[in-house]
């Protein structure tokens, strides 16, 4: 598990302005190795490269990336909004975070504040000698960057924001997310069964301070302090679960023996949920693409079928291995098998009810997860069926139908 400060260092590097920042530094990077290496530069060379030789390249990066940046970003925000009201609002929360479109944005950005810092810099007189020849080899590196940049922007605009490249962005995180989640199903700590009865009488609670949804919860910090103090914490609210302000996220005994700000520094706690530790906000997302596929504006029961295959690719990929126990005096939440099953099919059973092909597909899925290793999720996929078969039963007009599903779960 990696710390609260590292993953706010990884969420920070997921931003536009911090890619766009590094490239744009370049300049800087110039102007300091111009002043180091013109003392090794031969004559000969700076003679023939001078400002003459570099200030047309930056001239012609400073005209023209700032209208391709319009231009990408454009795309971007129209790809995002299609993709948002086509195929799920949470979806954009995603693809804003795509490492390619950040990336040649950034590149895009960066080369024109590359560009306009040096052209800054050649006009106040700071660079003379050998030192354009310095900044012409690093505006021939920016021109590479943005060539490439181009090339893989044409390439990935092409995808950007259809349904079945934002269906595979989430599928994607959804199985990054379920890997760590099969590795460690209660955040490496020890197993707290479900309800309070667990915590002992007397554990000090520990409240929220604000509203919201649990994003992220520093598991190794909080060993520390139970370790350095000789106590044991109980987590109530893992991620993904909301909370409200007085609301215990955890609890602690012996009482007194650690502190409260301490423990309510481990949880980030925001207004909407994340992918990161939550293993079931993914399966909610992709469950959301089937629903609204199935829904009369859309009417695209080949996007539910699409989905159910990947939600049971995915949960047959779920077996929960022998947990080790990395944080022996937590306790957290267990993820079980019916809040994936119940996550990732249920609103499906209920919305494709009336759709007997949508209804064929679903059952085969459980079908698989039925016959699995995972004695949890085959019980959890048993109890599925029931609750599907039961929807198609009040849904389907035709006896025959009915029928031929109720047969297919008996088989």
């Amino acid at each position: 598990m990696i710390s609260k400060r590292l993953w706010k260092l990884v969420r920070l590097s997921r931003q536009l302005w911090v890619r766009a920042s590094l490239i744009a530094l370049l300049a800087i990077f110039a102007a300091i190795a111009g002043v180091l290496l013109e003392p090794i530069i031969p004559a000969a060379i700076a003679e023939r490269i001078g400002e003459d030789a570099v200030m047309p390249l930056l001239n012609v990066l400073a005209s023209s990336m700032l209208a391709v940046t319009t231009f990408s970003l454009s795309a971007m925000v129209n790809a995002h909004r299609a993709a948002s009201s086509q195929v799920t609002p949470r979806s954009h929360r995603l693809l804003r975070e795509d490492t390619t479109t950040q990336t040649v944005l950034a590149t895009f950005l960066g080369a024109f504040i590359f560009a306009l810092v040096s052209i800054i810099l050649f006009r106040a007189g700071l660079h003379d000698g050998a030192a354009p020849v310095v900044f012409f080899a690093f505006t021939v590196l920016v021109v590479a960057l943005v060539v490439l940049a181009i090339l893989r922007w044409i390439d990935h605009l092409s995808r950007l924001g259809s349904m079945d490249e934002t269906i595979s962005q989430v599928e994607a995180s959804a199985r990054r997310t379920l890997a760590r989640q099969r590795a460690a199903p209660s955040l490496g700590a020890r197993p707290l069964p479900a309800g309070r009865a667990a915590i002992p009488d007397g554990a000090e609670p520990v409240r929220a301070q604000r509203g919201g949804y649990v994003q992220f919860v520093d598991m190794a910090g909080l060993s520390a302090l139970a370790d350095e103090a000789g106590a044991e914490i109980f987590l109530t609210a893992a991620p993904g679960t909301f909370v409200v302000s007085g609301m215990p996220i955890a609890h602690f005994t012996p009482e007194s023996s650690l502190s409260q700000d301490a423990i309510r520094a481990a949880f980030e706690i925001d207004e909407v949920r994340s992918f990161d530790q939550d293993a079931r906000f993914a399966l909610v997302v992709l469950s959301e693409i089937a629903s609204r596929a199935l829904s009369p504006g859309l009417n695209d029961p080949g996007t539910a079928i699409d989905v159910i295959g990947r939600l049971e690719r995915l949960l047959a990929e779920c077996d929960q291995e022998d947990q080790e126990v990395r944080y022996p005096r937590l306790w957290a939440p267990l993820v079980g098998a019916d809040d994936l099953i119940e996550d990732a099919f249920d609103a499906i059973a209920r919305d494709g009810a009336g759709m007997v092909e949508v209804m064929r597909r679903l059952i085969h899925a459980l079908n698989t997860l039925r016959e699995g290793e995972d004695k949890a999720m085959s019980k959890a996929a048993e109890h599925m069926v029931k609750r599907a078969l039961a929807h198609a039963e009040r849904s389907l007009a035709l006896e025959e139908d009915r029928a031929s599903l109720a047969a297919l779960a008996d088989r």
